[in-house]
């Protein structure tokens, strides 16, 4: 099989080894272009379900047959298992020369494919700057979503192409920062999830019975000011050296019945509120004074040293 690497690729058969929330999404963004989705394994109920709803097109089967029956093949599977099955599926042949083989990745380039670039295939890293569900409407998400792309040099076509079919912008990130990359994203991302789910409960112990109605539009605020401003859009108590604002936070939040665990949740603020302070005299926004008595609050909580200006 040649390589499309025109402006725009051939239509492919595809093959999809991991029906999860991220890989359905990606392969439902290609059929919707006309590449056609033959294949897709899927475990659990869930999966199966996803597939299901997103993919229908694609028959069920064992990732071997998967990706036995394919040109583009999408490995959409946890980080910590994609090496060994990418070995194994080169191993047996599944993996063949003239292939595309994607996966998506956050933490990997395409050094953990080298075992299908040893058969011949042609291997690319993509990962999307999204946080995907498996909703069919999250296709739509991707329209506009910055893509990590990693590839040797002769297939960037390929790889700039295929993410521009699916609403995409593609960024190239070399193979030694991807770890930081996805690092980035997830402290973003993946921690907003913990941080707004801990607001919610406290604000649910305090009696607020909608509390999403109460964070949603501050949020958004905040986000927004942050992109825009970084360290200055901070308000609050750490922002005003507050430090005694601070510690009735910690003390009322640790009393707190509220779940997972008040003590939990009041580790987490002491961690952010150490942090924030460190950074807010970083660039300016309150004086060593403050600082340190907002440190102090935090110590003061732990009972670890918070180091700080001092």
């Amino acid at each position: 099989m040649s390589h499309p690497l025109g402006a725009r690729p051939a239509r492919l058969t595809i093959g999809l080894v991991g029906a999860g929330r991220a890989g359905t999404v990606i392969a439902a963004a290609l059929a919707r272009v006309g590449h056609r989705v033959v294949a897709a394994s899927a475990v659990s109920e869930a999966s199966r379900a996803r597939a299901a709803e997103l993919i229908p097109q694609a028959r069920i089967a064992d990732p071997v047959s998967v990706a036995s029956e394919c040109d583009l093949l999408i490995v959409a599977v946890p980080d910590d298992v994609l090496p060994d099955l990418v070995a194994g599926l080169s191993a047996t042949g599944a993996i063949r020369a003239g292939q595309i083989v994607v996966h998506l990745s956050g933490r990997h380039g395409i050094d953990v494919l080298a075992p299908a670039t040893a058969v011949g295939a042609s291997c690319l890293a993509l990962h999307p700057a999204m946080t995907l569900t498996g909703a069919a409407y999250e296709v739509d998400r991707l329209d506009g979503c910055p893509f990590a792309v990693s590839s040797v040099d002769a297939l960037r076509p390929v790889a700039e192409a295929l993410v521009l079919e699916m609403g995409g912008e593609p960024e190239w990130i070399a193979e030694d920062q991807r770890m930081l990359y996805h690092a980035a994203l997830c402290h973003a991302s993946n921690h907003l999830v913990t941080l707004v789910a801990q607001s919610q409960d406290l604000l649910a112990a305090a009696g607020i019975a909608a509390p999403d109605r109460f964070l949603a539009p501050l949020l958004s605020a905040t986000l927004d000011n942050a992109l825009r401003s970084g360290d200055a859009a901070l308000t609050g108590p750490v922002a005003r050296g507050d430090a005694g604002t601070i510690s009735g936070h910690l003390e009322t939040i640790a009393e707190c019945a509220a779940s997972p665990s008040g003590s939990s949740i009041a580790t987490t603020y002491a961690a952010l509120a150490h942090a924030t302070a460190i950074r807010a005299h970083a660039v300016g926004r309150i004086t060593a004074a403050q600082t340190d008595s907002v440190l102090d609050a935090v110590e003061r909580f732990t009972g670890t040293s918070a180091g700080g200006t001092r």
